[in-house]
């Protein structure tokens, strides 16, 4: 039951990660990704802390401290720097799609560590959930703006560092905590990137921010990093870094939405399609079985 519990948060995750796609690609064009980045992580640091500090448990220990650090700089600043700077040049529906290749990046480096077994069933899911996606945006990728393949880079390599991030925090996790835990490596990574912002001048334009704008930074802060964030450890806590990994698949429709919804990206037919087949790869995945592995 615990497993289930963990599949469920990290879709759920991963729906509000989608959501926070098309908020940031809102935003790309008025600020830049350290800024933005500062916004997100900073405010979710602070919503985080009180909750973390009320309640029982360890925080991470001495020995452990250098490694969470490590990780919040991998997590909190490498990666929403790579993946806001993507959205500077692709739509979120692309940006979405390239996202959810962290299934099969996760998949193969954990088999290749030798931490998660590579089962046919758990790969079969995760291409199944994967061609989902594909077709829930094939509508989106035929409007893709010039060099938008700078962006879909971009986030392939955010993509990664989540992978290498889902990996390894795991152990650190189920130590101290998935609240603990995840307060700790975030405010690591808001402190780099405030740093970062204040000498590169990336809070020039927030004076110029209008109404639009501050409620797209608090639902950042709020849904897009405490809570998003947050369940994404609770599920690296109670199951297996695929398992965890394969639920971004629900991302990309999620952004899609929010993309046609608030940016006036297209949105076809075949979002539905995508989502049963996305639906449908998840469940096979996530399945317990004795399937040989591969």
């Amino acid at each position: 039951m615990s497993e289930v519990w963990g599949v469920l948060a990290a879709m759920f995750s991963s729906a509000l990660g989608g959501s926070s796609i098309g908020a940031t690609r809102y935003l790309a064009h008025i600020a830049d990704p350290i800024a933005i980045g500062s916004f997100r992580f900073g405010v979710g640091f602070v919503l985080l802390l009180p909750v973390a500090i009320s309640r029982e448990g360890n925080w991470p220990s001495l020995r452990d401290l250098p490694a969470v650090a490590a990780l919040g700089l991998l997590f909190f600043a490498v990666f929403p720097g790579l993946f806001n700077a993507s959205l500077m040049f692709t739509t979120a529906a692309r940006g979405a799609l390239a996202l959810s290749t962290l299934p099969l990046m996760t998949m193969l480096i954990g088999a290749a560590l030798g931490i998660e077994r590579l089962t046919i069933r758990k790969t079969t899911g995760v291409l199944i959930a994967t061609t989902g996606v594909a077709t829930a945006l094939v509508s989106g990728l035929q409007n893709a703006p010039s060099g938008a393949w700078k962006g879909d880079l971009l986030m392939g390599c955010a993509a990664l560092c989540m992978a290498f991030y889902s990996i390894w925090s795991r152990p650190y996790i189920q130590r101290s905590g998935a609240i603990r835990f995840t307060t700790v490596a975030m405010g690591v990574g808001a402190i780099l990137l405030i740093c970062a912002g204040c000498l590169n001048g990336s809070f020039a334009p927030v004076a110029d921010f209008t109404t639009p704008q501050w409620f797209a930074i608090v639902y950042l802060g709020a849904f897009g990093s405490a809570l998003t964030f947050y369940l994404w450890a609770f599920a690296l806590e109670r199951t297996t870094p695929t398992r965890v990994a394969v639920s971004i698949a629900v991302n990309p429709i999620s952004a899609s939405l929010v993309g046609a919804t608030v940016l006036h990206e297209p949105l076809g037919w075949n979002l539905a399609l995508g989502t049963i087949a996305v639906v449908a790869g998840i469940w096979i995945a996530t399945r317990h079985s004795n399937t040989t592995s591969v």
